[in-house]
């Protein structure tokens, strides 16, 4: 069992905190820190945990730290921990800039400790199994879209939002970015709330990804097209949807439903699959995930590095924005 301390008892701190203590053969809870008194007051009723005054006292009683805090606390929490020998979850994006991010990434290296970034979007259960099917998708397009909700305005909607799909694209296209396009108009808040994003890739496949925190309605939705495939990832319904062909060998069946490229070419036979996913929780997984990182000694799925490019690739969109005001 890990000694764990929590970081930032806001509303997704809450949330870990209840998970962390429903994972007791795990974690002990040892208690949080947050300098917020009606934040921790609220905690402290609703869970009966110890309030830390200092990052430092709850640190040096913990094996790994959890930190839930707004980004721009990020990476002073995660230096003192990793200096300390801790190793940390911490939530996306994993610091307010790439200097800080790359910072951590080296420290953590000299002291060999694990950083887990709060990609949550890897844990969900839609697209987990949609990985087996994702061979080298040549196109890809994210749609993230979210009704409008003051807390999270004070950044661009590419490190609220679109930072999510962006991982998720990096986990899945293995190669080299070449050019980032982007665009987009500031309409609630300072910065941007509605943006779109063209990546392009050193192997040919481009991604193209939009990101809106002022729509009618929520949308998290990826779709991939490869070659023979269509697949649709519904991170917000867990849902999965696939559409394959392959070469028809003889005669096709009489329901089998056919596709005909002519010109003397193979015809195809069009599969639909809707697979049935076993319902999780994405936020309780990614931190059982952690624990086995630190336990069986492994990198984490979403490692500090993985956190850092992301990080790297929003921000190249973010300058790419400020070129459209």
């Amino acid at each position: 069992m890990l000694k764990i301390g929590l970081f930032g008892a806001g509303h997704l701190g809450k949330i870990h905190l209840q998970l962390l203590l429903e994972l007791e053969s795990m974690y002990e809870l040892v208690g949080f820190f947050d300098p917020d008194d009606q934040n921790a007051s609220i905690a402290v009723e609703k869970f009966g945990l110890t309030r830390f005054e200092t990052p430092e006292e709850l640190m040096h009683l913990v094996d790994c730290i959890d930190i839930v805090t707004p980004t721009l606390n990020h990476f002073e929490i995660a230096r003192v921990a990793i200096r300390l020998g801790k190793h940390i979850f911490i939530e996306k994006p994993i610091t307010e800039t790439l200097e800080e991010g790359e910072i951590l990434v080296a420290l953590a290296s000299e002291g060999r400790t694990k950083i887990q970034v709060g990609h949550v979007e890897r844990f969900n259960p839609s697209f987990i199994a949609a990985k087996s099917y994702l061979k080298n998708p040549m196109f890809i397009e994210t749609h993230r879209l979210a009704q409008f909700n003051p807390r999270g305005t004070d950044v661009p909607v590419v490190l609220d939002l679109m930072i999510h799909d962006i991982d998720v694209i990096l986990s899945v296209v293995r190669s080299r970015v070449r050019k980032v396009s982007a665009s987009g108009v500031a309409v609630v808040s300072d910065s941007h709330d509605i943006a779109n994003a063209r990546i392009e890739f050193e192997n040919g496949c481009v991604a193209n990804l939009t990101a809106s925190r002022i729509s009618m309605k929520n949308m998290r939705k990826s779709r991939f097209f490869q070659r023979d495939a269509y697949v649709s990832v519904d991170f917000l319904q867990k849902e999965l949807e696939v559409v394959e062909m392959e070469d028809i060998l003889g005669e096709p069946d009489d329901f089998d439903i056919v596709f005909d490229p002519g010109k003397g070419k193979t015809k195809k036979k069009i599969l639909f699959n809707k697979p049935d996913l076993a319902p999780s929780n994405a936020i309780k997984e990614e931190l059982i995930s952690f624990y086995q990182s630190i336990t069986e000694d492994t990198t984490p799925v979403v490692s500090g590095e993985d956190g850092l490019k992301a990080l790297e690739i929003a921000y190249l969109i973010i300058e790419r924005l400020k070129k459209t005001d």
